[in-house]
């Protein structure tokens, strides 16, 4: 019994010196001491050898990329504690790290066995408070893992089981984590629109529930749900009320940024006081002064984050924490989240118009993308092979952020002509596809609007069509073969025009039966270009007259106004309704102007010089043809710099992107993601693929040596 305490002492002892090493960030140091107990060659009590194994395996998966050790720490726990009756706390925290462990290395199949043995570990274990609060922690790591297998069904289950536990332990914060997950996964699965309403209606009532003044410690709950919020109205084309959580989630996220810039500045004050206090020869005075501002930006920090300001001030600059404890993990990074804003801000404004304010979030966001994957060591010529097996993840979503940036910016570029900016998307892709798995789609479809701005038409609708075959979005393919069919129309020819109405037909009799109007404003466009090219003048005007409410009223997209106005003018003149096409054009004009359109600018001032033909007006006629010509060899010299670059050619070449990296199967093992899911975020022009950010997870309940909870 005495060599038992003494042992247990020296434990004690080695523990002490790993956390010491651990708060001067010595990760290395701490592990070593850990080590030191469980490599002796002399026994120590099972419950140490556990507790040990599991404060090593905590820091391997948190600070290093040496999985495989922290599983066999794992491994080791669990077989040491079957031969423990009780420690309920102990077999939980070893479940719950082997389960996020599994899920780093993808191995889903083992994680949902593990987790599972867990739950029923919980069950039997009475209504406690603890048990509760895992059984929270469990059913959030099965949601995760169900979620990355694609059965949102279940996933939803699971969750609907937590939240039921959380609202068992009046703790609105945890029930606020399980109602933005579910939105998050109804968001993904989208069988109803009524379904993601419920779920979003229910996140604004749980967010009621929690005080007010407890709301500022939950900012990442605050974001999550906010950009939740924004998916789903930017999804049902609701630009309005997305604009709205756009401006919450800016205002936001200016005071974090405001915030952590006072942390970093009371923090160098409060170092700067450390080094004086340090020294020997202070004078009694000035010593007891330096103690008092001491104290004094000690209650500042603690003021600004609520919590103990040793631990929590540093990490609440670098990390967008969900809520306090239990909850204290992230959704996403915080500067995937910070990117993320600017995207979205991007998507609400680029309908309207609003480029100058659209490029500025763009740079600022790519610039902050780009930094993180620096620090994750992605940099020119590297290959997804080359990525550490634990920054899979981290380097993913930032990829996978960098991949909707680039489309925006590129989309924003082809509006406005500028084709040689557009030309630089395909190295990503070559270099990460099993990452960027589900964006051969976006590429192909910008393959196509890339060709289709040049006048590629017949290489334009390969591409559109390729697309198609690449998703499993009945969206985005209604899209693709409209895109297509609107390139086979220019192309002019009779055959075109009937591979036109293959595309257009089948989707314009189900065009109500979409999310949102998106699918129903561009396929009338099509359909009216179709019904002009049938002489059916009348029927068209109708048509195009319905599409542009639409889009007006609806949509809000002023490049598609633009080409329904510019259509409409054209139409009024052929049918001898010259006021009207002249105030029509006008109105077109000046949203192309806007919009820096040449290609549409072109196109109106083109049938302006027919309007002014019909009406006789030869001096407006020969001030229009010389501006029209202006414009056209300015879009000529666009086309001509863009057809002279290297990258043309390939770019409008009739082969679809594939690369194929080496390992494969094990970095989709890694990424443990299902190749293609449909979490949209809605644009103007197309719909890009969103792969899915694995949920907000709980992290391990640790009841440390303190004997307090912590995560």
């Amino acid at each position: 019994m005495e060599r038992h305490r003494e042992m247990e002492a020296v434990a004690e002892g080695l523990w002490g010196l790993a956390e010491e090493h651990e708060r001067r960030g010595d990760v290395t140091a701490a592990v070593k001491c850990l080590e030191a107990i469980v490599q002796s060659h002399v026994s120590f009590l099972p419950i140490v050898e556990v507790k040990t194994r599991l404060r090593i395996a905590s820091l391997l998966l948190s600070h290093s990329h040496n999985l495989s050790h922290a599983k066999s720490h794992l491994e080791r726990s669990q077989l040491l504690l079957k031969t423990i009756p009780s420690c309920f706390e102990l077999k939980c925290r070893a479940y719950s790290l082997l389960s996020q462990c599994y899920q780093v290395v993808g191995a889903i199949p083992p994680q949902k066995q593990i987790v599972n043995k867990a739950l029923e570990l919980v069950s039997s274990s009475g209504d406690g408070y603890p048990a509760k609060l895992w059984s929270c922690n469990f059913n959030s790591q099965l949601a995760c893992a169900l979620m990355i297998e694609g059965d949102y069904r279940n996933s939803i289950s699971a969750l609907e089981n937590g939240y039921m536990c959380a609202t068992d332990m009046l703790h609105p914060e945890l029930q606020m984590f399980f109602a933005t997950s579910m939105l998050h996964v109804h968001l993904m699965q989208w069988d109803d629109e009524s379904s993601v309403e419920r779920a979003a209606e229910r996140c604004n009532e749980v967010w009621e529930l929690i005080q007010p003044d407890q709301r500022q410690h939950c900012l990442g709950l605050f974001f999550y749900n906010e950009l939740l919020h924004t998916f789903y109205r930017l999804r049902i084309c609701d630009y309005k009320k997305a604009s709205n959580h756009v401006e919450r989630l800016d205002a936001a996220m200016k005071d974090d940024l405001q915030r952590g810039q006072h942390i970093q500045e009371l923090t160098a004050q409060l170092d700067f006081i450390h080094q004086r206090l340090a020294q020997f020869d202070l004078h009694h005075n000035e010593r007891s002064a330096l103690y008092s501002q001491q104290v004094e930006l000690q209650n500042q920090l603690r003021a600004i984050n609520g919590l103990n300001y040793s631990s929590n001030s540093q990490a609440s600059m670098y990390k967008l924490l969900l809520a306090p404890p239990p909850i204290d993990g992230e959704w996403l990074p915080k500067s995937a989240v910070f990117a993320l804003i600017d995207l979205m801000a991007v998507i609400v404004g680029r309908p309207k118009g609003v480029f100058k304010e659209g490029v500025r979030r763009l740079q600022s966001g790519l610039h902050v993308i780009e930094e993180e994957l620096a620090k994750l060591g992605i940099r020119e010529g590297m290959r997804e092979s080359d990525i550490q097996r634990s920054d899979i993840w981290t380097a993913g979503v930032y990829l996978m952020l960098l991949m909707h940036f680039l489309e925006n910016k590129i989309t924003i570029e082809l509006t406005r002509s500028e084709f040689v900016e557009a030309q630089k998307m395909k190295d990503w892709y070559a270099r990460f596809p099993t990452m960027l798995q589900g964006c051969d789609c976006v590429i192909e479809m910008l393959r196509g609007h890339y060709a289709h701005s040049l006048a590629c038409f017949d290489e334009a609708t390969f591409h559109f069509i390729e697309a198609s075959k690449l998703t499993e979005s009945r969206s985005i393919q209604s899209m693709c073969h409209v895109y297509a069919a609107v390139s086979y129309i220019c192309i002019g020819d009779a055959e075109s025009s009937s591979k036109a109405m293959d595309l257009v037909g089948p989707v314009y009799k189900i065009m109500d039966s979409f999310v949102g109007v998106r699918e129903k404003t561009c396929v009338i466009f099509a359909y009216g270009l179709l019904l002009t090219k049938q002489h059916n003048l009348q029927e068209a005007r109708r048509n195009f007259a319905n599409g542009l409410r639409v889009a007006h009223q609806q949509l809000g997209n002023i490049q598609l106004v633009s080409q329904y106005l510019t259509i409409l003018g054209a139409l009024a003149l052929a049918l001898h309704d010259t006021v009207q096409a002249g105030e029509i054009l006008r109105s077109s004009l000046t949203l192309a102007k806007t919009l820096y359109d040449v290609p549409t600018q072109v196109w109106v001032l083109s049938v302006f010089g027919d309007l002014y033909r019909e009406m006789n007006e030869k001096a407006n006629e020969l001030e229009n043809s010389e501006y029209e010509r202006k414009k056209e060899d300015d879009l000529q010299k666009r086309l001509l710099d863009a057809q002279s670059t290297v990258w043309h050619l390939e770019l409008v070449d009739k082969v679809r992107i594939e690369a194929q990296p080496p390992h494969v199967m094990d970095l989709k093992r890694a990424t443990a993601g299902p190749s293609k899911v449909d979490l949209d975020i809605p644009e103007s022009i197309g719909l890009p693929n969103q792969p899915p950010a694995p949920l907000s997870r709980l992290r391990e309940v640790d009841y440390g040596r303190s004997g307090k909870r912590k995560l």
